[in-house]
Parts: structure tokens; C-alpha cells; sequence
């Protein structure tokens, strides 16, 4: 008979609606959905496929600049992409670590980690004080299984049966004459049966215990067998691999809270504090107190750069960036550090990185009544891989009038056909800087603030230019030129390098690092530690009279386990060869 929701079941008969009859399937309701989708989340699949879909989210990251690590960089992609930048920064790519979409993996994965290891954990600590199971009742089934016979043509030294029973009758015979009691079947210490000399079930069993701890598996005796398992190590390994996991994405998160970015760039001879007015751009993390600036100046003595010089498909291409700095930290003696590509600078809690370099102008404008009207280092963006650099000069101090400058320096300076010059190599073997001069009010008293590097032209008169009667300003180190209309003059003092440094501070970094590590360690305990059972049982021959016996051996692997057979065959050589037992061929 089959059930009758059953798909062999035959059709229901009685009425016109029995037909209609089907399964009553239950409904989950409000609750029972919650259920489902927690138990959905809390899944170790559910877990790495978020964890996946984590990593694939943070590669925009390194695909695009960030507001936070670099700034200038997104001011310059949205210059040079204007129509593709709208829709990234609508989809928060530029703040991708802190964007809505990535927070939300983020929290879902840590519900997902802790919704799975609790349970877990739980579950593990249990089965840690659990006994080992019973043994079975047939091993014949199990992996590795083998059987080997304890008797006098396996035991060294061991008596036959009949001899042994001749000579149990005579020892029987001669108690009863002499009124003394019979021979006991096992000797003194009950290890080996003193007729046949076959070690005792006791013994073989008791010796088969010692030798599983001493390999070590947890072990309990059944009667005439042993049970024993190991592996648990695989499990607390995989705890502590996803545990750490969390411990990993808790320190990112209170990290980022109390850590901080900023930006500086720095001129050659010129002293950087860790104080807040001294950065170009700052990014303090949610939590940041000014207290957290540890004290301590950077001065830049020298920066050099190595170009290729022998190969000519690859000449003048950077082979390598060093700075040379002074660091003082508050309350230290002054030490001179190498700052390079991919070798940051340990200083005050902080890493300080070389992001990039440049040139720096220095010039000294005198206004028309022959004052000193700016005298300063004005740093240049370049803007080709031979540095041809652009940088503006403002001179709100000039009289009569303000000035503006827009510059062009040209490292090694080579004149084209056009009458144009371009930089033929990025090291400063011919240096010239031309200047495009225009005067009027730059609007710097507007409280607007304006870009360091860029000058707003309109409503200013251009007097040295393509755009009026002067050509463009051209000088070399050195050189003094006068300014039209008696507006002033400028000197071309001289050129050094700068670099951009980011200064990062991250109090999370040693735990990241720390739970990093033992996550590793967690995940290779899991992958390499085999969960395992063995069985030893001494089964008693039928109809035997002297003792005789079997030992069973026998292994069961949670999970994918090739060294199981080798395993119980190594157990059972160990154990025979201790009992003194051959292995039959």
C-alpha cells in the first residue's frame, strides 16, 4: 500500500472533488520566513560568498583614487574624465571603503561569520566532552579493516594446541595428587596465557589503549575493544580561521575610527611638523582627537632619481626614487632615514609614504617701485613623463597692481620647428622656465578659495603672452627679467625637487596583522589536521579452548581521508609488533 500523497498512489475515488486532492503544503508565515532567511545568512556557504563578494567590491579601490588616500588624484581624474566622473562619484566609487554598498557586505558578513560560529563553537565544545563512540559491531565494514589471529602459529614462543592441552592435563593431574590448586591460564602480571604463552585479551586490549594516546586520540574502552578518535584540532582550527575573520573586520572597522590620512608636499629644505596646520589635505577617521598627533618634524635634505641611461627604447624612464630625510620625534636625538618606492618611513605612530615628486620654481618678484613683493618656492606639476611641468605664481602684494603668473618648465629644455619648447629628459640637464604675466585683482581677498595651482584669467589683462604685444617671459637659473609696463621684475633663482608624501596612521594594524596570522594558521590546522576513528577489538574464536582470539582493526574518516588505510595498517603493526605477534603474509 502506498501512501496517498505518494506519486505511485492511485487516483482518489468517491466524488467529484476528490480528484482535486493534492498535498496541504505548511505555511512558513511571518516567523517562519525570519527563520529561513537566518539560517540562509548564517550558512558557511552564504559566509564565503560574502567574503568573495567583499574582495570583488574592494577593487575599485585600486582601480580609481580615493577621497581619503588621495586627493589631488580624483581632482585630476575629473578633469580628465568630466563625463564618466558624475556617474562614478554618484556611485560612491571614489569613497568605495566607506561607500553604502560596501558597508552593507561588510555587516553582512559579520552577521553571517557570528551567526555560524556560535552554534558552531557551541556544537564543538559539546562533542569535546563527549566519550569516543561504541565500537561496532562489525568492523568488517569499515576502511582499512584487517583481522589477524592471535594464536601459536602467529605468537613468538607460543605453545601448540595439543601440547598445551598434554601439558594443561598433566599440571591438573599433579594438583590433584598433591592436593594444590590448578595452574592459572594467565601468569602473575595476567599478560600472556601460561600454558600457550598468547598474550591475554586484557593485555592486547590494554597495550592497543596505551598505544592510540600515545599517537594521540582520545580513548575509551569497550569490554574486549578500544575506541578511539582524533582530528578535533581540524575543527577548533576552522573556529579560530573564522573567528579571526572577525576579529579582522572588527579591527579594520574600530581602526578606521580613531586613524588618520594626510597629504603633504614637501620642498627640498624644507621641515615638515605633524601638526594639523601643516598638511595640505587631512582625513581624520570618525573618532580622531588632535591629541592623537604624536610630535615629531621631517625635513627633506635631498631627493634623488635614477633614470635609465644605457637602454635607448627605455631612455630616460625612472628606475628609482630615494629621499633623504632628518626625522626628530619630541623628546628623540635627530637620525637620517631613506624614504623610497615601497619603503615607507616609520616615525611618530605613523607611515609616511613617497607618492610622488616633481620640480619646484624658485623665483623673487620685485613690483614696480623695486620691493621685494615674493620671494618663495612654488612647486610645478608634471605633466608628461619628461616632466614638462605647469605651476602659477600669484603676487597679491605687487603694486600698483596684483600679478599672475602661469608658468611652463621644461627640465631639458629643446626648441621644436614650431618655435615651441618641449623637455627632452626628465633630469634638470637644461632647465628653463617661461612665464605667461597678467595683472588685475586675482580675487584672492573674495573669501573663495581658490586652487594653488590654477589661475582665474578673466578680468585680468595679460602683458606678457601669446594674448598681447610681449611675448612669453623666458629664463634660466640665474637670470633677471623686467616685467612690461614697468610692473616689476623677476628673477629665476633656481630649481629643486619635491616629493608628495602620504602620512597614515592606523592603530589597527597590529591586530589586523595578528588575526591575519592566525587566521592562516587556523585555515592550515583545518586543511591538514584528518578527522579519524579507530577501532581495536579481540573477537574470541569459536569452540577455542586455549585462549585463542582475533584483533580486529578497523578506521572511519570524517570527511576526504587518503591516509585512513595507511593509518589502521601502521596502528596494527605498532600494536602486533608490541604484542609480539606476526603478521600473517
Amino acid at each position: 500500500m502506498r501512501p496517498s500523497d505518494h506519486v505511485d498512489s492511485a487516483a482518489p475515488t468517491g466524488g467529484d472533488d476528490a480528484g482535486d486532492a493534492g498535498v496541504t503544503q505548511p505555511k512558513l508565515g511571518f516567523t517562519g520566513y525570519v527563520r529561513f532567511f537566518w539560517r540562509q545568512l548564517t550558512s558557511m556557504r552564504t559566509a564565503l560568498f560574502l567574503l568573495m563578494l567583499l574582495a570583488l567590491a574592494a577593487i575599485p579601490g585600486s582601480l580609481v583614487p580615493q577621497r581619503t588616500a588621495d586627493p589631488n588624484g580624483v581632482v585630476q581624474y575629473k578633469a580628465d574624465h568630466p563625463q564618466l566622473f558624475p556617474v562614478l562619484d554618484t556611485l560612491q566609487v571614489f569613497d568605495t571603503y566607506t561607500s553604502v554598498w560596501f558597508s552593507a557586505i561588510y555587516l553582512l558578513l559579520f552577521v553571517s561569520l557570528i551567526g555560524c560560529i556560535v552554534p558552531r563553537t557551541r556544537h564543538h565544545w559539546q562533542a569535546l566532552r563527549t566519550r569516543p563512540p561504541r565500537t561496532p559491531a562489525r568492523l568488517g565494514r569499515l576502511a582499512g579493516h584487517r583481522s589477524v589471529p592471535v594464536d601459536a602459529t602467529t605468537v613468538t614462543g607460543a605453545t601448540s594446541t595439543a601440547t598445551g592441552a598434554t601439558a594443561t592435563g598433566a599440571n591438573a593431574a599433579t594438583s590433584t595428587a598433591t592436593g594444590a590448586p590448578a595452574t592459572s591460564r594467565t601468569d602473575a602480571g595476567g599478560t600472556s596465557d601460561a600454558a600457550t604463552g598468547l598474550p591475554s585479551v586484557d593485555h592486547a586490549i590494554t597495550r592497543a589503549a596505551a598505544l592510540l594516546k600515545r599517537s594521540g586520540y582520545r580513548v575509551e574502552r569497550f569490554g574486549d575493544s578500544v575506541s578511539a578518535e582524533r582530528g578535533y584540532l581540524r575543527e577548533t582550527g576552522n573556529l579560530v580561521f573564522h573567528t579571526a575573520l572577525v576579529g579582522v573586520l572588527v579591527a579594520v572597522g574600530l581602526g578606521g575610527g580613531f586613524s588618520y590620512t594626510g597629504q603633504r608636499l614637501l620642498v627640498e629644505g624644507q621641515t615638515f611638523s605633524n601638526v594639523l596646520g601643516s598638511y595640505d589635505s587631512f582625513n581624520p577617521g570618525r573618532w580622531f582627537t588632535q591629541s592623537d598627533l604624536q610630535g615629531y618634524n621631517l625635513t627633506l635634505d635631498k631627493f634623488t632619481t635614477t633614470y635609465e641611461e644605457r637602454n635607448l627604447d627605455a631612455l630616460g624612464q625612472p628606475l628609482d626614487y630615494t629621499a633623504e630625510v632628518t626625522a626628530r620625534e619630541k623628546g628623540g636625538q635627530e637620525r637620517t632615514e631613506r624614504l623610497g618606492v615601497n619603503a615607507p618611513l616609520s616615525v611618530g605612530g605613523t607611515n609616511v609614504y613617497l607618492l610622488g615628486n616633481g620640480y619646484a620654481m624658485q623665483v623673487t618678484v620685485r613690483d614696480g617701485d623695486g620691493n621685494v613683493a615674493f620671494k618663495d618656492v612654488v612647486p610645478f606639476l608634471p605633466e608628461d613623463s619628461n616632466y614638462t611641468s605647469t605651476g602659477v605664481i600669484k603676487v597679491p602684494d605687487a603694486k600698483p597692481s596684483q600679478l599672475g603668473m602661469v608658468g611652463f618648465f621644461y627640465p631639458t629644455a629643446s626648441k621644436l620647428g614650431s618655435g615651441a619648447f618641449a623637455s627632452a629628459y626628465p633630469d634638470a640637464q637644461n632647465p628653463m622656465l617661461t612665464l605667461q604675466v597678467y595683472r588685475g585683482d586675482l580675487g584672492l581677498d573674495s573669501g573663495v578659495p581658490q586652487s594653488v595651482y590654477s589661475l582665474d584669467t578673466s578680468g585680468l589683462e595679460q602683458i606678457a603672452g601669446r594674448q598681447s604685444k610681449t611675448a612669453s617671459i623666458e629664463l634660466k637659473p640665474g637670470q633677471t627679467q623686467q616685467l612690461p609696463d614697468g610692473t616689476g621684475s623677476i628673477t629665476f633663482d633656481g630649481v629643486k625637487r619635491y616629493v608628495s608624501l602620504d602620512v597614515h596612521h592606523d592603530p589597527s594594524q597590529a591586530w589586523v596583522a595578528g588575526f591575519a596570522a592566525l587566521a592562516v594558521l587556523g585555515l592550515l590546522t583545518s586543511l591538514f589536521v584528518p578527522r579519524r576513528r579507530v577501532w581495536v577489538k579481540a573477537v574470541p574464536r569459536r569452540g577455542a579452548e586455549h585462549g585463542e582470539y582475533d584483533l580486529e582493526y578497523a578506521g572511519l574518516a570524517r570527511g576526504e581521508d587518503p591516509n585512513l588505510e595507511r593509518a589502521v595498517a601502521d596502528i596494527a603493526r605498532r600494536h602486533l609488533s608490541d604484542l609480539g605477534v606476526r603478521i600473517p603474509a
